[in-house]
């Protein structure tokens, strides 16, 4: 398997729409309360070329052969001018994916390498990210990279 990691361009829109759909469905599933199936495209095409042309987004594939099999999408943040907070640049991950069938063959781990790179050449000196209680493979693999969790967000249902 020759894989390959490269920024993300606007003719891969469906592909990515494919990869995105991939990603939310265990959230549907999961979290039914929170996430639904779109009646439409998975991602509107301005968003996601938006994301693309963002010089503050890192978007990068992961390719094998002519097929992409995964995506990551990170932003670059600046802590808030409030005094308790340190000044900072970090990175949040905002979505990663890797399709079913290439799971465990270390493309998420390229992929996350990629962003660590990338996040160190734009001056970033962390990289954060959520992930949903539900998600313990995600959360292991995350552990496996070094990521530790610093917060919880927490909810109640009020119905």
């Amino acid at each position: 398997m020759k894989l390959s990691i490269r920024e993300a361009v606007a003719t891969d829109y469906d592909d990515l729409c494919a990869l995105f759909d991939e990603e939310d469905a265990p959230h549907r599933e999961n979290l039914p309360r929170i996430f639904q199936k779109p009646r439409g495209a998975v991602r509107g095409r301005d968003y996601v070329l938006g994301l693309i042309a963002d010089e503050a987004v890192g978007f990068f594939v992961a390719q094998v052969g002519d097929r992409l099999v995964g995506l990551i999408c990170v932003m670059i943040r600046e802590s808030p001018e409030i005094s308790i907070f340190v000044r900072r640049r970090y990175t949040v991950v905002n979505d990663v994916v890797v399709k079913e069938e290439f799971r465990r063959a270390g493309i998420g781990r390229a992929l996350m390498e990629e962003v660590h790179e990338w996040a160190v050449a734009e001056g970033a000196n962390s990289i954060e990210l959520n992930v949903w209680e539900f998600n313990q493979g995600a959360i292991e693999f995350y552990q496996t990279l070094g990521y530790e969790t610093t917060s919880r967000k927490m909810s109640r249902r009020l119905s």
